[in-house]
């Protein structure tokens, strides 16, 4: 029974960015939703019903979202909002038993199963970076890589992001298995975050070593690959985190030696092309175009939004009719995460996500203290633990810098990414728990019997 719900589970860490694989079913069923559900109910029926504190503490929160979501649906007045309504409303259901569920079962998994679930993790964005890679290359050579691995998995049709042309040559942006190049920049800045504080903490002769310095180098180049503004101002954001407690390290040959061979092969594909890669980076160095001027735009729907509903918004999932009926486009999200948070659920469903996302940074500042008590405890896993809880903080710092004008954090890898970093403090707690119990008190010897002891008295007491 066990063997189905780890399937699921580490199925869907690996899955989760994996956001083309989806089918018209009912609106947009993704492969993601499928095997979240699975998960959540193989837990439910084939395991005994264990929360743990964290998760309860989670299923309230579940309970208030709900009831915000619910009062705000009071502020539809088009068939179409209840239908956009109903299909955001049913996603929060998934996400969030899913977030809740995941954590108690890393809880009562361990320690062991916790590396094993990260890895899957950082897996499935690893192998969506190289498909992005590949998809890159044969975009050059003129091929379309989703019409032969994609297309024929959902019946639908999806291409690489083309950007614009200089001088007759096409700029392409890799968005590998995600649904924009922005979306792959914005997730591939957690792994980044997060390994690379593991990495600098193991030691030179360590096995994974070379492995997770080729891995994050990779991932780097891809995320410079997707020109993703975005995704390089959440990178830069963690990266000042990190900077806070791993500052001895900017100089240190594990650092700079990666780094450097990531900018010496970025130097040597730029330097074939060099024209072509000024036009491209002058372009998304300017803040004054087209693009930039609809991610700002949307800003200005807040105050009309808060004049007419200002508590509980226009209802879940309503941004894109709010911004047809002013623009006449269709098939448009809000471009930012905070734009559709205030819009949809107004002052009181703001004010609640901020109490949550703060929760989030206490519950990882425990995570750290814990690595302090570790290594207090001169307990090995202190080396872990530690870089683990601050690469989690430094990866929801930038990953909330980035949504300021993308909206990520309403995708599942999302709620992969909270269980995982809510999960920390619960998981490691219970090695800390063993780890800093006193040794047992030594069983007293009778007199004159060397090598013998007496037998407990009635209620364990020693005799």
């Amino acid at each position: 029974m066990r063997r189905v719900v780890n399937f699921f589970f580490l199925a869907t860490l690996f899955c989760c960015t994996f956001e083309k694989l989806h089918w018209n079913f009912g609106g947009q069923l993704a492969l993601s939703d499928v095997l979240a559900i699975c998960f959540i109910g193989s837990y439910v029926v084939l395991t005994r019903p264990r929360v743990a504190r964290t998760s309860a503490v989670l299923l309230g929160f579940f309970a208030v979202f709900g009831l915000v979501y619910l009062i705000g649906f009071y502020n539809l007045d088009t068939s179409a909002g209840l239908q956009q309504f109903v299909k955001g409303f049913v996603k929060f259901l998934i996400h969030f038993s899913f977030l809740a569920l995941a954590v108690s079962w890393l809880w009562r998994r361990g320690v062991g199963y916790y590396w094993r679930s990260l890895t899957w993790f950082s897996a499935g964005i690893a192998v969506n970076a190289a498909y992005g890679i590949v998809q890159l290359v044969a975009a050059q050579a003129g091929l379309n890589l989703d019409s032969a691995f994609v297309s024929p998995i959902t019946g639908g049709a999806s291409q690489i992001n083309i950007y614009g042309a200089v001088n007759g040559s096409q700029v392409y942006r890799p968005n590998a298995l995600t649904g924009d190049p922005n979306h792959l920049g914005i997730m591939l800045i957690v792994p980044l975050l997060v390994l690379t504080p593991l990495y600098l903490r193991l030691r030179s002769d360590h096995p994974l070593r070379k492995r997770l310095a080729v891995l994050i180098g990779f991932m780097l180049v891809v995320e410079i690959a997707t020109l993703s503004r975005s995704g390089l101002l959440g990178l830069g954001v963690g990266a000042i985190v990190l900077a806070l407690p791993y500052r001895g390290y900017l100089r240190s040959p594990a650092l700079l030696r990666p780094l450097g061979a990531v900018f010496a092969l970025l130097a040597v594909v730029v330097l074939t092309r060099l024209h072509y890669f000024e036009v491209v980076i002058r372009s998304r160095i300017k803040t004054s175009g087209a693009g930039e001027s609809a991610h700002f735009q949307v800003y200005s729907f807040v105050p009309k939004v808060l004049h007419s509903h200002p508590l509980f918004g226009l209802g879940l999932n309503n941004f894109s009719l709010l911004y047809e009926a002013i623009t006449g486009k269709t098939n448009w999200g809000p471009h930012s995460f905070y734009v559709s948070l205030i819009v949809e659920t107004g002052i009181v469903g703001t004010a609640l996500f901020t109490v949550f996302l703060l929760w989030v940074f206490v519950r990882l500042r425990v995570a750290r203290l814990l690595g302090d008590a570790l290594a207090r405890a001169h307990d090995p896993l202190a080396a872990r633990v530690r870089p683990l809880a601050w690469g989690w903080t430094a990866a929801l710092a930038g990953t909330i810098a980035s949504n300021a004008f993308y909206l990520t954090m309403q995708f599942y890898y999302f709620y992969v990414f909270l269980a995982l970093a809510l999960a920390v403090p619960i998981v490691f707690g219970a090695h800390e728990s063993e780890s800093l119990a006193p040794a047992p008190a030594p069983v007293p010897r009778p007199p004159g019997g060397a090598g013998r002891t007496a037998p407990p008295a009635l209620g364990g007491a020693p005799a």
